[in-house]
């Protein structure tokens, strides 16, 4: 289990849609002697695209973990969606990841996913490499490419190669660090063999230019370098890869590769990088966490098989054969199966009874997990996506994931008896996986409601309730998830006061709210004084406060950015209650919220759409109809790339439009942006439509 962590690599691969990820994970694994065969997507017979939806489809669902050998290092692989649909897997996969491979097209440069999963990753402050694929296609623009890198996502994007040639013509790359060319031999179905060799004197001005900006970009981190290429000594390659080593881990330099992994060229290079560039668990500072007992009190754990046993647990998994897999990171100490464990939210002790490494969806058993590795543990009951693990005596709280609110809901419902018993434990098992796949029941219509990400993932889960869970359900239309806000200050009290004959019930609240800023949450606090409301009702009073929020007053859709101050009270020596103090908060918001001017919110969503020159008046039209409006436009690669902000529920259907408004030659990205507000008119619509009258 890598005893020397300077020896091991914890990377994901991460990208947009179709920029090659799972076809690099391919021949990766094929180089590192893992497989023995290169699997493709569209022949859907890859290693970590093993669920039937995903090989049917062409796309990465879950995020798959493999483990392959470069060079005597170990390198922990995760292969991560594109997919903004499934965004949550890169969320939780880069919270626990130590370094990173950002996938590019050679054609389209950063797109839409590649800007929010390099957000997600600076979030983290993950390392990154940049690795520009599809080199081979027609159109293909290396420089291009890196400029969209330094423009849209502001990095310091420095080539560490040059391509040679491009679309038809791309042959190899010219390694800077070292000034060597590496051409890869034509004919060669494999693309194990490549012959290092001179620079050729046609590229020997743009090469010399390149290293000028490379050593610019690394030197600075070496004082001996710096003294050396000032004087025009000839630099030694192992220092510039330590300097530029250096400048990776700091997030000052971003080393960008070349090739194309669909025809096998430029991988073992990127490989060599990924040893030479990206953390090993010692290059990283001591993981954070707080001491349960003493929340304010910061706790550190080295990364060391002596200090005691660290995990978050960032993935849950049903398996058909063995149960619940909970993917564990260990950062510190060590984890013997058969152990156990403690989990600080719940308080209570976890059994560990097999410790499995995984290779995607296959199971290797283990006797025990050391620091630095991403292993998958069975037997574990109470456990959630964020919790930690910890050793008993020790304690310690890690930081958690934050994920996005679904934006689409529809009504789901058993087609028999039999698969009405089977559709809960289902969907429980289904949420248990997944942190933004909820389900709820409706308590006017009675419905049960599940609601995702988007369409796309929606499908899935009903696809894997039928293929994976045999239950088989019918699902309603699409339904936007509209949220409520408030638009002024208002004030509110709760009385709760009910006498039966004996000890009765008595709670009194009175609560101030005010709108916060959009995508700002919800705050609820105490302000009461004078003791108006004893210590021990006043958790149960700001609960109920909380629990208001929940259900809005216009339709009943949850209410989002409300702040809410506890300002007043009363209370009964006898007939106080925490069940009287809980109703009687929530009494209290739900009447200021209808007295605040509440309004709704409705989800806006980023688009990007590529399309033809002589189509854009046609995408233009239909966005205005759609109440869109754009944002930025750009030529990029022979189309148009639009970018706008249209609201969801004008987006249903909208693939099949806009493919017949362009004779199938556009296409498009969507991911969720902003909640915002309703025009009053069309909120009036909504309201009247769903109250039913």
């Amino acid at each position: 289990m890598a005893p020397d962590l300077a020896i091991l690599r914890n990377i994901g691969i991460m990208a947009h849609i179709d920029a090659g990820k799972t076809t690099l994970t391919e021949r990766i694994l094929f180089y590192t002697g893992v497989s023995h065969r290169m699997g493709d997507v569209d022949s859907g017979n890859t290693s970590t695209d093993w669920m039937v939806q995903e090989r049917e489809r062409g796309i990465t669902i879950q995020s798959a973990a493999v483990t392959c050998q470069w060079k005597d290092h170990r390198i922990n692989i995760i292969d991560t969606p594109g997919h903004v649909d499934f965004t949550m897997e890169v969320e939780r996969s880069l919270r626990v990841l130590d370094g990173a491979v950002a996938v590019f097209t050679a054609v389209e440069g950063v797109q839409s996913q590649s800007e929010t999963v390099w957000k997600q990753a600076e979030r983290y402050h993950v390392p990154r490499l940049a690795f520009i694929n599809k080199m081979d296609r027609t159109g293909a623009n290396f420089e291009a490419a890196v400029k969209s890198i330094r423009d849209r996502l502001g990095a310091n994007a420095v080539p560490f190669q040059l391509p040679i040639g491009s679309a038809e013509t791309f042959v190899g790359v010219v390694d800077l660090v070292r000034q060597v060319s590496l051409t890869w031999t034509q004919g060669d179905e494999l693309g194990t063999s490549f012959v290092e060799g001179p620079v050729s004197e046609e590229m020997a001005d743009e090469v010399a230019e390149a290293r000028e900006v490379l050593f610019d970009a690394i030197c600075a981190e070496d004082d001996a370098l710096m003294e050396a290429y000032l004087e025009g000594e000839p630099l030694d390659p192992q220092a510039l890869i330590a300097a530029a080593r250096k400048a990776t881990l700091g997030g000052r330099v971003v080393p960008v590769f070349c090739g194309t992994a669909a025809r096998k060229r430029g991988v073992q290079p990127l490989l060599d990088a990924v040893v030479n560039y990206l953390p090993s668990p010692l290059d990283l500072p001591p993981v954070v966490g707080k001491d349960p007992e003493h929340t304010d009190k910061p706790v550190e754990r080295k990364a060391s098989a002596d200090e005691p046993f660290c995990a978050l647990a960032f993935k849950i998994q049903t398996d058909p054969f063995v149960g619940t897999l909970t993917y564990l990171r260990v950062y510190s100490g060590s984890l013997e199966a058969g152990t156990v464990a403690l989990n600080p939210r719940t308080g209570k002790r976890e059994r560990v009874g097999r410790i499995l490494q995984m290779h995607a969806n296959q199971r290797e058993d283990i006797t025990h997990a050391t620091t630095g590795n991403i292993v998958a543990a069975a037997g574990l009951r109470n456990v959630a996506t964020g919790d930690t693990l910890c050793d008993q005596k020790h304690p310690i709280v890690l930081e958690s994931m934050t994920f996005p609110e679904p934006v689409i809901s529809m009504a789901i419902e058993a087609m028999t008896k039999v698969d009405e018993d089977k559709l809960n434990a289902s969907l429980q098992k289904l949420v248990d996986e997944d942190p933004t796949f909820q389900v709820r029941v409706d308590k006017d219509s009675g419905q049960t409601l599940i609601s995702g990400m988007g369409e796309l993932h929606l499908d899935i889960i009903r696809d894997r309730l039928d293929r994976e869970f045999k239950v088989h359900c019918q699902v309603g239309k699409p339904q936007v998830a509209y949220r409520e806000t408030i638009t002024q200050q208002a004030e509110g009290e709760g009385l709760f006061k009910r006498q039966t004959g004996g000890k009765g019930q008595y709670g009194h609240c009175k609560v101030r709210v005010r709108p916060n800023a959009i995508g700002a949450g919800h705050t609820v606090r105490d302000a009461t004084r004078n003791g108006v409301i004893p210590k021990e009702f006043l958790k149960p009073a700001l609960d109920g406060c909380r629990e208001a929020l929940d259900r809005g007053v216009l339709v009943g859709f949850p209410c989002s950015d409300v702040d809410v101050e506890l300002h007043d009270g009363s209370f009964h020596e006898v007939d106080s209650s925490d069940v009287a103090f809980r109703v009687a908060g929530s009494m209290a918001v739900q009447e200021a919220l209808r007295a605040a001017g509440p309004i709704l919110l409705e989800p806006i969503m980023k688009l990007e759409i590529s399309v033809p020159e002589e189509y854009t008046g046609a995408v233009f039209g239909d966005l205005s109809g759609r109440r869109g409006s754009i944002s930025h436009m750009e030529a990029r690669a022979g189309v148009q790339v639009i970018e706008a902000e249209v609201p969801l529920s004008s987006m249903f259907g909208y693939a099949t439009d806009l493919r017949s408004a362009t004779q199938g030659r556009a296409d498009f990205t969507m991911q969720f942006h902003q909640y915002s507000h309703v025009p009053p008119a069309l909120s009036n619509e909504i309201v009247v439509k769903l109250r039913g009258y």
